[in-house]
């Protein structure tokens, strides 16, 4: 439920920014709280509760941008606040592209977003789904030793904007996820492995899942060995495929185009992938943690669909990128806030891959030979932002006649973004949203070709 107490402070610091001085001006703010819980060996190793409640100012004065923010929401907190983002504005550098973000439309309200069924959980509650989250993966296999620290996350977020351009709404969103790593042992062999579930409340977490998900990836790992050098097909499981997606979204973010820090720089139209794959961007599914009605600035959320059936249809503007872009182009109400502390900048909110038609099964029986890829590490600095080329560490198990064979660590894959999208021969039946450095959805993804740096 939206918070009309949020509203009208946005709507007085708006005022009190133009009143003193400001051309145009926009307030964001922001009331949540959050908890984090962490479990070792059924015990909780630590336990943090925090809250945030504050407001951002940006104002604009004949091309110069100002930005403050305070913690004070009474009338003289929001004074201050306001006068402050103008003296940042008088005394900025001049920018052509600096100016207010036009109302682009009434935002629509998006169901579920708030579960009131996390209002209920207590934090004592909490801590009994995060220690059973831990206790099922070590009852799931009695290879698995030990566990690495258990993570509960939560968190209740409201929201609320206002601009002198005509833009305004509020909201309330819940999320919450937790996670584990198993060790197994085997003999002299250590083997890790992820599981993870999220959702609106605790009560969509499924911690026997979570749990077994993790031992059944480590022990599945045991007796792994370093594989073969060569180029053959690969599967990419969920988690490593919404790995690659969120770098994507990265590079087709409007200001690493325009900075030049992106391998499709210029390719709008292009082919830049197979026509076996359709990449998306959509700020206002219910089911996407970082969905909302609007975005930073206010814009309407919705869907733009960056890669369709392989070519590249799109970059994610926020006002700023838009403006600087010029012609038609407008925001794609892709302007995210880490927070009130900070301005907006251009970012994926949720990132989408379209599912196929092929099930795990047939994936794998059309890959024949090749690897399957459960694990990279180190991606985001493997790849070269320009060029898009990589090199990643990666664990996974063999496949062989079309089925999971021996386990697998110690190798790398390599390839380039544009080729490896152009070699994307299906996309799986079945999508998974993945919460870790951004909010993915997608299927596993049979890569035709690939570089694989073994023994």
């Amino acid at each position: 439920m939206a918070d009309h107490g949020l509203e009208t402070i946005a709507g007085r610091a708006v005022e009190a920014a133009v009143g003193a001085g400001a051309g145009d001006a926009e307030a964001f703010v922001q009331d949540s709280t959050g908890l984090q819980v962490r479990i070792f060996d059924q015990r909780v190793e630590s336990l943090t509760e925090a809250g945030e409640r504050g407001l951002g100012v940006r104002v604009w004065i004949d091309g110069r941008a100002g930005y403050a923010y305070g913690t004070d929401l009474g009338d003289r907190g929001i004074g201050e606040i306001a006068a402050g983002a103008v003296e940042a504005a008088r005394v900025a550098d001049p920018d052509e592209f600096a100016a207010a973000p036009e109302a682009l439309g009434e935002p629509e309200r998006i169901e579920g977003l708030a579960d009131p069924e996390a209002a209920h959980w207590k934090t004592e509650r909490k801590v009994e789904l995060a220690i059973a989250t831990e206790r099922a993966a070590r009852e799931a296999d009695g290879r698995v030793a030990a566990v690495e620290t258990t993570v509960f996350v939560d968190e209740r977020a409201a929201v609320a904007l206002a601009s002198s351009r005509g833009a305004s709404g509020a909201y309330e969103a819940t999320y919450c996820y937790a996670f584990l790593s198993a060790i197994a042992e085997e003999g002299d062999d250590r083997q890790t492995g992820l599981g993870f579930g999220m959702g609106r409340s605790p009560a969509a977490l499924d911690p026997e899942g979570i749990g077994r998900e993790a031992a059944e990836r480590s022990t599945a790992l045991l007796g792994a060995a370093k594989p073969a050098s060569r180029t053959c097909p690969v599967v990419l499981d969920e988690t490593v495929a919404a790995s690659f997606a969120g770098f994507i979204g990265g590079v087709l973010c409007a200001d690493a185009i325009q900075r030049g820090r992106s391998p499709f720089a210029g390719r709008l139209g292009e082919a830049v992938g197979s026509p076996a794959l359709t990449l998306a961007d959509d700020g206002a599914d219910p089911a996407g943690l970082n969905s909302g009605p609007f975005d930073g600035e206010g814009t309407p959320s919705g869907r733009t669909t960056l890669i369709e059936r392989g070519e590249l249809s799109a970059y994610l503007h926020d006002s700023y990128t838009a403006r600087r872009e010029g012609g038609d182009v407008h925001s794609t109400a892709n302007a995210a806030r880490s927070g009130y502390r900070s301005p907006p900048s251009v970012s994926t909110s949720n990132l989408i891959v379209a599912t196929g038609e092929l099930g795990f099964d047939e994936l794998l029986a059309e890959a024949g030979d090749g690897m399957y890829v459960t694990d990279v590490a180190g991606l985001h600095s493997g790849v070269n932002p320009v060029s898009g080329t990589f090199s990643v560490g990666a664990t996974g198990r063999a496949i062989s006649g079309g089925e999971l064979a021996e386990p697998a660590d110690e190798f790398t894959i390599a390839s380039d973004l544009s080729s490896m999208l152009a070699a994307v021969r299906a996309t799986g039946s079945e999508a998974r949203w993945v919460p870790f450095g951004g909010s993915v959805a997608t299927p596993a993804l049979l890569i035709g070709e690939m570089a694989i740096g073994g023994a």
